[in-house]
């Protein structure tokens, strides 16, 4: 049974167009893969560890060779818990809305706690890095309210689906695709685009 699983970044509910674009994508999905296992992962939701001091040190244990003691021992449980739930998915959405010019800080607080050596990645002093999550294909929508492709720099600079995509790749997932709706603020058609990006959520969950 295939397992997709739905990582959001905007806290806006209702308001935000990433969901809306999302739950667009789910229906589609569901209706496409009716015996797929669907969770979703709001990273608001109060669930998401923190990854301070404990948690470092734990990590250069951990790279080190060595075992995580004192605070880093909860901390490192914490990490791997989040870490299991999500390499438990084969397919990933992940709404994604720009907060200036890059990702919401939530984004990247979860990034900071699954991409830890033996889960998200390998390292060898030769070789570099290699990523782990093989297997698997992530759908991403972004939205953001004044930068669009085209744009000049007056108009902000997008540090959101580079980064990400970026992370995507170094953990080792190559199957992206990428849902657009930018700008949806400071444009003259934003319902033609905004169609469009729903049709594009169709499309994407049919072939995901």
């Amino acid at each position: 049974m295939t397992r997709l699983l739905h990582i959001s970044a905007s806290p806006r509910g209702e308001a935000s167009e990433s969901l809306k674009i999302a739950a667009t994508f789910l229906d589609a999905y569901g209706q496409k893969h009716p015996d797929a296992e669907i969770e979703h992962f709001d990273l608001w939701d109060g669930t998401l560890p923190e990854f301070g001091p404990a948690a470092a040190k734990a990590k250069m244990d951990v790279f080190a060779g060595a075992e995580p003691s004192g605070e880093g021992v909860a901390a490192w449980a914490a990490a791997g818990a989040t870490f299991t739930r999500f390499d438990a998915a084969d397919r990933y959405l992940f709404s994604v809305p720009m907060w200036n010019a890059g990702v919401p800080y939530v984004l990247k607080q979860f990034i900071d706690v699954v991409s830890q050596p033996g889960m998200v990645f390998g390292f060898d002093p030769v070789t570099g890095y290699e990523g782990l999550l093989r297997g698997k294909k992530a759908a991403v929508i972004y939205t953001g309210a004044v930068w669009g492709p085209g744009r000049g720099p007056e108009f902000g600079s997008d540090f959101q689906q580079p980064f990400f995509e970026d992370w995507l790749r170094w953990a080792g997932i190559d199957g992206i695709t990428s849902i657009r709706f930018q700008p949806n603020l400071a444009t003259a058609d934003a319902d033609g685009a905004r169609d469009q990006a729903h049709a594009e959520a169709r499309d994407a969950a049919a072939a995901l």
